[in-house]
């Protein structure tokens, strides 16, 4: 986890979500790998609740970057 300006962001180096599968990772079921498919949209509930909003980017060194902007309302 890193610092924003107007919040924070997670990011891995893994293989990345695919440009098309990007507006559905964080709903429920969205399975893009092992898992029951809740996993982000269990995050994207937390953020919700706090009125975060979530930009979904690819990492620097490849992999993806979910970026919480928590100044953002």
């Amino acid at each position: 986890m890193d610092r924003l300006d107007d919040g924070f962001y997670v990011e891995d180096d893994g293989p990345g979500i695919p440009e098309s599968e990007l507006d559905a990772v964080l709903k429920s079921g969205y399975l893009g790998g092992d898992g029951a498919g809740i996993r982000l949209a269990i995050v994207d509930a937390v953020a919700d609740s706090h009125g975060w909003p979530i930009r979904i980017t690819g990492g620097e060194d490849g992999g993806v970057r979910f970026e919480f902007h928590v100044d953002d309302r």
